[in-house]
């Protein structure tokens, strides 16, 4: 266990931290587990750019790595020009 203040407000803080990243990496998840579900090419394409600017605020957080981001939206692209 922690013995100075500081340390116990870095763990606090770090838990609050885990938290909020944990729920934005998984609504960003689910997002694109919908964008790929999509038959419908106007659908998908209106929901592209949310998409990528969900996965691009990802990777500028450091919550997923750059190169991830840039796979995830290049094969997201992919399956949206090819509906």
């Amino acid at each position: 266990m922690a013995n100075h203040k500081s340390a116990l407000k870095r763990i606090r803080s770090n838990d609050a931290k885990r938290l909020r990243n944990r729920f934005v990496h998984k609504s960003t998840r689910t997002a694109i587990r919908k964008l790929r579900e999509t038959t419908d090419k106007t659908v998908a394409t209106s929901a592209l750019p949310k998409v990528i600017g969900m996965i691009d605020k990802l990777a500028k957080r450091n919550i997923i790595h750059k190169n991830k981001a840039s796979n995830l939206k290049s094969g997201l692209s992919v399956l949206v020009n090819n509906l």
